[in-house]
């Protein structure tokens, strides 16, 4: 099952999240969750749900598919680049020009002296989505190499470049620290970039784009259809990735309506969800999606299959420990990472309940990202995108229910439930009968008989904790 390369793609991906989280640390403690943090959290929003729907997949498995399938592969994602490529630096530079719609749009609670304040963070956040599609780009083309170490810890870059900046500006007014930590996110895009094109250089495929540089015109009839065939996988592709990402950023809108600090919350508590999500969910899928799609095409659906059964319990077990950890020890965890400086108490509280209505989500989001891969890789696009449409209107509709009797907690348990529906449909789609084979398992009575345990464990740990912290 490529337990090497998954442990390798996992440790580079904690080495990002836990940079990550330190540069949330250094955030906290100099903007706590105030007006300014809301302000560029809203600003960094939309760069960042677009890094995570290209950079967690949604790129990569409409692109993976076709680039196996290529005839003329130096061509072909050549010519995918450079679309992509010039799309986004227009949409970038009306942006730049006109930030405050985008803005508006981002935060429809806010008044018009809040929105003309953070837009001009907005314009300059927005040029990093620029960057991290060339990233992803590039990080695809090594995956087909079955090379993750580079692009696994690449993001760690990005969080260094806004530690600088935080440590910098620390003491500064918090106006200032805001628009050293924008500037501080493309100066982080620019080096992950540059670490992408060392790696490719190193593996021998920046010859294979130059060369269908050079020989894009001789081609260029040859391509047609596996560009079409593409476009047909992607904006599907795109949809059925998302969910969480879409579901965050509608949860973003509406918590511009709650009382002042829930949009920080909300992020502070993701961060925290994020970690192992990325580090045992998606650095499985990301090892396992190129395999998994080389052997569909061979026609080889044992081995296929094999690898989804075996990761189906190295996700269950893990990702069923962080989940009882995530929601049992969630004041301990946050007090650790945050509660300093400025930010307090009674934030901590806060952010406490969001993260235990996220981490109800942790297992079934982790899993359908696992069986999603079959779907993507035998080209059933739309099929994922249909059932991530069923999941975004229970998360939503259950978002506008919750919102104000929970407030944020009611925004995060909405996702989770968005996560149960989105399992529930892959799976069935996948193949119910499969999915029974799997748990039908010794595996099963062993699961029952860790979480249990480990349930009464943490419980009792979080008693002891709390006590000494508080």
């Amino acid at each position: 099952m490529k337990l090497r390369s998954i442990f390798t793609n996992s440790f580079g991906i904690l080495i990002s999240r836990v940079t990550g989280l330190g540069r949330d640390v250094l955030m906290a403690s100099a903007l706590g969750a105030s007006v300014w943090s809301d302000m560029f959290f809203v600003a960094f929003k939309l760069p960042n749900l677009f890094r995570r729907i290209f950079a967690e997949g949604a790129f990569t498995q409409a692109f993976m598919p076709s680039f196996v399938a290529s005839r003329h592969k130096g061509v072909f994602g050549t010519a995918i680049l450079l679309r992509f490529l010039l799309f986004l630096i227009a949409v970038s530079l009306c942006i730049t020009f006109f930030p405050e719609p985008i803005t508006k749009l981002l935060a429809w609670g806010w008044d018009g002296k809040q929105i003309a304040q953070t837009a001009p963070m907005t314009a300059i956040n927005f040029w990093y989505l620029d960057l991290i599609f060339i990233v992803t780009f590039f990080a695809t083309l090594l995956q087909y190499r079955e090379h993750f170490a580079t692009t696994a810890m690449s993001t760690a870059l990005l969080n260094i470049s806004m530690i600088f900046a935080l440590w910098f500006y620390m003491k500064e007014d918090p106006k200032t620290v805001a628009y050293a930590v924008s500037f501080a996110v493309l100066v982080g895009g620019v080096l992950q970039v540059a670490a992408h094109l060392i790696a490719l250089h190193r593996f021998k495929l920046d010859g294979l784009l130059l060369g269908g540089w050079r020989h894009r015109n001789d081609t260029k009839r040859d391509i047609t259809e596996e560009t079409r065939h593409f476009q047909s996988l992607f904006l599907p592709g795109i949809l059925g990735n998302s969910t969480p990402q879409i579901s965050a950023f509608v949860d973003t809108i509406l918590a511009t309506f709650l009382m002042t600090g829930s949009v920080s919350f909300l992020f502070y508590a993701n961060r925290v969800f994020q970690l192992p999500l990325a580090i045992i969910a998606i650095a499985t899928a990301t090892v396992l999606f190129p395999a998994v799609s080389k052997a569909l095409k061979n026609g080889d659906e044992t081995k296929a299959y094999e690898n989804l059964n075996q990761a189906f319990w190295l996700l269950a077990f893990l990702l069923g420990a962080a989940m009882l950890g995530g929601m049992l020890l969630a004041e301990p965890i946050v007090w650790l990472l945050f509660e300093r400086g400025k930010f307090t108490q009674a934030e901590t509280l806060h952010t406490v309940t969001v993260l235990q209505m996220y981490m109800i989500g942790l297992l079934p989001f982790g899993l359908a990202k696992l069986f999603s891969l079959f779907l993507y890789a035998s080209h059933r696009h739309r099929k994922a995108a249909k059932i991530a449409v069923y999941s975004l209107i229970a998360s939503v509709t259950s978002s506008l229910i919750l919102m104000h009797p929970l407030g944020a907690a009611g925004l995060a348990l909405a996702g989770s439930i968005g996560g149960w529906v989105l399992f529930v449909f892959t799976v069935k789609e996948v193949g119910t009968q499969r999915f029974l084979s799997i748990v039908r398992s010794r595996k099963s009575f062993y699961f029952i008989a860790v979480m249990i345990p480990l349930a009464l464990l943490f419980y009792f740990l979080n008693g002891w904790l709390v006590g000494l912290i508080r």
